[in-house]
């Protein structure tokens, strides 16, 4: 699918589905009807680690906005709260639907926490649907060019309506994963480079000799000053490793996505697009 056609596309039609509300919803809010699946977070980390707090706010960012229906937390880590637990703890509403949507916390692939997601979906004694990672998506993008506005970094965006003095002019997204979260990436990438009308490069998060090359080719290509901004949530334990990576490159840095509206928009899409698919909608 294309960045353009990414950008536009609406919520699939469901079934049940009643009139949106509020006076912040878009055209990626809706509202469930009594009854419907329940939406689990899949977090990475522990129930006690410092994301739990990010993952939290999310949850109740999806529950106000998006769904006006309780968002269950499921750790991935330790016993406490842990997603299997939360899953043997629920019930199937309805029989012609699953139970749960697992939506991880991931802004792309990561494939040892897609498989403890589709672990702890096998082992659910109800019927229960996993969801893809958030990214790529043009919602990544705005949040990312949030974080650097936040942090003086970036010009804020016309929606916003900030006028912000300091630039840089040129960004690394630096991301956690392998080659293949890198490549997924560079989607959001080219989103946001042409938000800030400005080149982007993706390195991945651990890679010193990526993040260095970006940096080197971000120079070559006219950039004095860069930005890192970190491709993460919060909860998958390696904010400190954005320090260390701006560090590398001679660059500032943003914050970690964190509890941003945006991703909370993004967890509803996914709770929609993987029931659709579950029902053959």
């Amino acid at each position: 699918m294309s960045p353009e056609s990414q950008a536009s596309e609406a919520l699939p039609s469901r079934r049940r589905r009643i009139p949106r509300g509020g006076r912040h919803r878009g055209d990626e809010s809706f509202l469930l009807p009594p009854g419907s699946p329940a939406l689990v977070l899949a977090v990475p980390g522990t129930a006690r680690g410092a994301g739990a707090a990010v993952a939290a706010e999310l949850a109740r960012l999806v529950e106000l906005e998006h769904t006006g229906q309780p968002t269950h937390l499921g750790f991935l880590e330790g016993d406490e709260a842990s997603l299997r637990a939360v899953l043997s703890g629920l019930r199937q509403q309805r029989q012609d639907e699953p139970a749960a949507v697992v939506v991880p916390l991931i802004t792309g692939p990561d494939p040892a926490r897609e498989a403890a997601v589709r672990e702890s979906v096998a082992a659910a004694p109800v019927p229960t649907v996993a969801a893809g990672p958030l990214g790529p998506h043009p919602l990544l993008a705005e949040a990312l060019h949030d974080r650097l506005s936040d942090a003086g970094l970036a010009r804020a965006d016309r929606i916003r309506m900030m006028t912000m003095v300091t630039a840089v002019s040129g960004v690394i997204v630096a991301t956690p994963g392998d080659a293949t979260a890198v490549r997924q990436a560079e989607v959001t990438s080219v989103l946001l480079a042409s938000r800030l009308a400005a080149p982007v490069f993706t390195a991945a998060l651990d890679d010193e000799a990526g993040v260095k090359a970006a940096a080197e080719q971000l120079r070559t290509s006219g950039a004095s000053t860069l930005a890192v901004a970190p491709h993460l949530i919060g909860p998958e334990a390696q904010g400190e490793r954005v320090a260390a990576a701006a560090a590398i490159a001679g660059a500032g840095h943003s914050a970690p996505l964190g509890a941003h509206p945006a991703l909370a928009r993004l967890a509803a899409l996914r709770y929609v697009e993987a029931l659709s698919n579950a029902l053959g909608a």
